[in-house]
């Protein structure tokens, strides 16, 4: 496999940037990481990937775009456990990651990862599945109810700067300002006993890699049973059956 076009958190994944049987012909670190090397590769990722005249090109010569190919589900069952360890981040990242868990696990008996995400969500689908942080508060505080006879706690998950102080009566931990933040709080996310989270491919992939029972988050008034809850098999479906909307 051939991989033209990538992004710069590839460095995170040491196992697939070396990966015997996937190549990049574009990684040049000497280049990549020399002056503007790293602006001038996105800008022209960025055009390349965002005209019509180089997608019938691509096309063409056989190349396709990632995202088109997520309907392609037929391996990936027989592949996860090859999947896990060629997209196992960097041991700096997971060791972070296993640490906070392996910390919060000492006091709770359950930890639920709830992934926030705001910004273009106001927008995105009209806005449809864009919560306050109070609703958020109130999704985990229902979490806690359905869990009453044992400890929660919680994992959060956004790129925004707020106090954890808000979510009153929530054990909550999450991480600062870290080098390759995005794929740690993915990876923490990914070890949770739970996830909760709007409709997104990113809780998707946590629940996936690291076969976490996922709930998305449908409605400010949504309620919780452990039927809620249940582990993404491929891009378009729960282990439990129920389909997920092409957004």
């Amino acid at each position: 496999m051939v991989i033209i076009f990538f992004d710069w958190t590839i460095e995170d994944f040491p196992n697939l940037l070396h990966c015997p049987f996937i190549y990049f012909p574009l990684w040049h670190k000497w280049y990549l990481e020399r002056g503007n090397g790293w602006n001038n590769y996105k800008g022209l990722t960025w055009k390349l990937t965002h005209n019509k005249a180089w997608d019938k090109f691509f096309k063409f010569v056989g190349f396709t775009k990632g995202w088109q190919t997520r309907t392609d589900t037929r391996y990936l069952k027989q592949t996860l456990p090859e999947l896990k360890h060629i997209f196992r981040p960097k041991d700096k990242i997971m060791n972070k990651a296993e640490g906070l868990i392996k910390e919060m696990k000492q006091t709770s008996e359950l930890v639920v990862g709830v992934h926030i995400r705001r910004g273009d969500y106001a927008t995105w689908n009209n806005g449809r599945f864009f919560y306050e942080l109070e609703d958020y508060h109130q999704f985990m505080l229902r979490i806690k109810q359905l869990n009453k006879d044992r400890r929660v706690s919680f994992f959060i998950s956004s790129n925004e700067d707020f106090s954890l102080d808000i979510f009153k009566d929530c054990e909550c931990r999450r991480f600062g300002k870290e080098p390759s933040g995005a794929i740690l709080d993915l990876y923490t996310l990914s070890l949770c006993d739970r996830i909760i989270g709007p409709f997104s491919s990113y809780s998707r992939w946590a629940s996936f890699i690291g076969e976490a029972p996922l709930c998305f988050l449908e409605s400010k008034e949504q309620q919780f049973t452990e039927e809620s809850f249940s582990k993404i098999v491929d891009y378009f479906h729960f282990e439990n059956g129920k389909e997920i909307l092409d957004w």
